[in-house]
């Protein structure tokens, strides 16, 4: 349905959205390609932010063109099948970026502290490991979420009073307990969150001791100026998500059912719209890339035209 309250603001909303799922898509193509047609050897950190800007697009696409039609044409229909598969995969990426997040402060942790032995810690084999990780343990947590969900009888409403098929809404609708599938997705996700912000918080940790530890000012501005994009994107996609899920827990007599909803479509759009302006032009190296790519295809395109 959108989200249910805010009809009045869903012209407002539709054009919202829709500019920024330009932007994320823009933005986070544009970083891709230029990581991906670069023929160079790649660094670590460029092969992590190409993949965190794949699964960026991947996240705004599964919510964001079907909530646009939902404000703009009404259409709000979506089979059973298709709802339970969207869930699946929201959550999947949802998983798969809060790792990508920890791999990402552990290269700059080994960059920072360990710079000399930066290339023989990160070879390709560690980071496909690593990669490997990430995705098997988001499958792992979402897969018995899912199969609780979608086994619950349905016999009442057929009204998602949502912007897409989050889980507890869905679960909501059930005709039978959804505690089980709702604690289950609580402790799950706050131990996998948790303990990614543990380790990444021990990380920066030890990286601002060996930043703080550096002779030269200049050294300790780069590092400090690189590590602060990182914080930046890690705020966009914890503080938003952590907000969500709790408010979502804690029910409309405590947080609105707009306020909810509202939530959990910025977190959705929110970070794959900032993460390649804060992440990837922060980057010079990537932005000197990007900026030869953007000059070599519009003198190319206007070569031939003339």
């Amino acid at each position: 349905v959108g989200i249910p309250g805010l009809q009045s603001s869903q012209l407002w909303l539709a054009v919202s959205l829709s500019a920024m799922y330009i932007i994320a898509l823009l933005g986070n193509t544009l970083i891709v390609t230029a990581i991906w047609m670069d023929s160079t050897p790649h660094e670590p950190m460029c092969c992590f932010l190409c993949v965190l800007a794949a699964v960026d697009i991947v996240m705004a696409s599964l919510v964001v063109p079907k909530m646009v039609s939902i404000f703009c044409s009404g259409d709000s229909s979506i089979s059973f099948n298709a709802c339970f598969t969207q869930m699946f995969f929201v959550h999947l990426a949802t998983a798969v970026e809060t790792g990508l997040l920890l791999t990402m402060a552990f290269d700059r942790y080994v960059a920072i502290c360990k710079p000399l032995h930066y290339k023989r810690i990160l070879t390709p084999q560690v980071m496909l490991g690593m990669s490997l990780t990430i995705t098997i343990r988001a499958v792992t947590f979402m897969t018995p979420l899912s199969w609780m969900v979608s086994h619950l009888p349905f016999c009442g409403s057929n009204v998602v009073l949502h912007s897409y098929c989050e889980h507890i809404a869905l679960a909501r609708l059930a005709c039978a307990d959804p505690m089980p599938s709702s604690l289950y997705s609580l402790i799950g996700s706050s131990i996998m969150v948790g303990s990614d912000v543990v380790f990444i918080a021990a990380s920066y940790i030890l990286i601002l001791r060996a930043v703080f530890g550096l002779s030269s000012k200049t050294a300790q501005l780069k590092a400090l100026s690189t590590c602060g994009s990182h914080v930046g994107v890690m705020a966009l996609y914890y503080l938003p998500g952590m907000a969500s899920v709790y408010a979502a827990w804690l029910g409309q007599d405590v947080v609105p059912l707009h306020t909810q909803v509202l939530l959990a479509a910025l977190y959705m759009i929110t970070p794959a719209t900032l993460n390649p302006i804060i992440y990837g032009m922060r980057t010079k190296q990537l932005w000197e890339r990007i900026w030869s790519y953007l000059m070599h295809f519009l003198f190319d395109h206007s070569n031939l035209g003339s």
